[in-house]
């Protein structure tokens, strides 16, 4: 019985995790072809940045509305219908003949990208033990970062052994041949019995949950971590250029160390997730070192091979906090409304994102990259106050209810 369930969570990680990773590889669909978009419609950079904020303005909010649907029809035709729009926007893409076409071709990727986390997530509490969700997110989070990894390695290779166009038609096959396994294991992420409502109550009930505090203190918290995050997937490389003089290639392999030490911290805290109740503490405790490390970067107080190997150490630290930080907003959720919870909370990634590489552009124009590394720490200890301030108020009511 056991290896039955050993079996059955691990198939549904595994299909939850690669459903994940697709979506973050179209993050960065439209990034990864800037310099080949740009010489072939003449766009500006802040044309093709805008491109990028379309993509986050139209996620966040769609996200939250996502969540809404994932309760009320059920995680898994959510999860096909997001995926086969992923698909549909990259046909778009390598169809556009304008920058009209490659702006609807931004919003139908950002509102195939809104639906994954509520309906991930849902999917993962619903299917998995309770022993083994902490894993499941440790997964989830990983299998994001592969996502993020990959898409310029794969759409930079095959736009310069063709042309751009090839290249998003190849990334259209993506998500169509995730869909057929999604499809063919449907029975695995099949949905938990939707209970229905009266109308009235239904409708006072769908929104209860926003009248909690804790959910927008979540919401703030993944809010403070994508601004920190957007100003270390923007401008950490840049930055490291400026303040220790080397070169790109390295500054370049600085941040993929941060990529590679973050998912190893996400496998670690997957298990230090599972063996413990305070999750907050852990990502206190996590994003603390993580912030005093991205200080120390910015004061250019190490030899250049020094700060790759920091670089490293604060996406390790980052990464143990991840599951811990799931954790948290699974325990903060209300019954039934997971969808709801995550679709909101989530969509202050998508609004962090949008904002924050705007913010440190700004700094990086006033010349004065070491404030980038301050804020990137300054943005981790805001977060530390949200986290605490979700797990005293979860620990509270737990306490009132017991």
């Amino acid at each position: 019985m056991e290896n039955q369930t050993l079996r059955t969570d691990a198939r549904v990680i595994g299909l939850v995790g690669l459903a994940h990773g697709v979506s973050h590889f179209y993050h960065l669909i439209l990034a990864a072809l800037f310099p080949w978009l740009k010489t072939a419609f003449g766009l500006s950079y802040s044309q093709l940045a805008l491109l990028m904020t379309v993509f986050f303005i139209v996620s966040g909010i769609g996200q939250a509305l996502a969540g809404f649907v994932v309760d009320r029809v059920g995680a898994r035709r959510v999860l096909f219908s997001g995926m086969a729009m992923l698909g549909v926007s990259a046909l778009v893409l390598s169809n556009a003949q304008n920058y009209a076409g490659l702006m609807v071709g931004a919003l139908m990727a950002g509102m195939g990208n809104s639906i994954f986390h509520p309906a991930d997530y849902t999917i993962l509490n619903q299917r998995v033990s309770r022993d083994r969700v902490a894993h499941g997110f440790s997964v989830h989070g990983l299998s994001g970062s592969i996502g993020w990894a990959a898409a310029p390695l794969f759409l930079t290779g095959v736009a310069s052994a063709t042309d751009w166009r090839t290249a998003l038609l190849s990334a259209a096959a993506l998500p169509a041949m995730v869909l057929a396994i999604l499809w063919w294991n449907r029975e695995a992420l099949r949905p938990d019995p939707i209970v229905h409502h009266a109308s009235g109550a239904q409708q006072g009930g769908s929104f209860e949950f926003l009248r909690l505090p804790s959910v927008w203190m979540c919401f703030g918290f993944f809010f403070l971590t994508a601004l920190a995050l957007g100003g270390i997937q923007s401008f950490a490389s840049t930055g490291l250029v400026k303040l220790y003089g080397m070169s790109l290639a390295m500054a370049t392999s600085a941040f993929t160390a941060y990529m590679l030490a973050s998912a190893v911290g996400m496998m670690l805290g997957g298990f230090l997730g599972a063996g413990r109740k305070n999750h907050d503490r852990t990502i206190a405790a996590a994003f603390a070192l993580a912030a005093v490390l991205a200080l120390l970067l910015g004061m250019a107080v190490m030899p250049a091979w020094g700060a790759v190997v920091v670089m490293a150490l604060v996406g390790f630290f980052s990464g143990i906090a991840g599951p811990s930080r799931d954790l948290m907003i699974r325990a903060a959720a209300p019954k039934n409304a997971t969808g709801r919870v995550y679709g909101v909370v989530y969509s202050g990634l998508d609004s962090g994102l949008s904002v924050g590489p705007l913010l440190f552009g700004l700094m990086m124009d006033a010349g004065k990259p070491q404030y980038v590394f301050a804020g990137i720490a300054f943005f981790l200890l805001l977060a530390i106050a949200t986290a605490t301030g979700v797990g005293s108020r979860t620990r509270a009511t737990a306490n009132a209810a017991a």
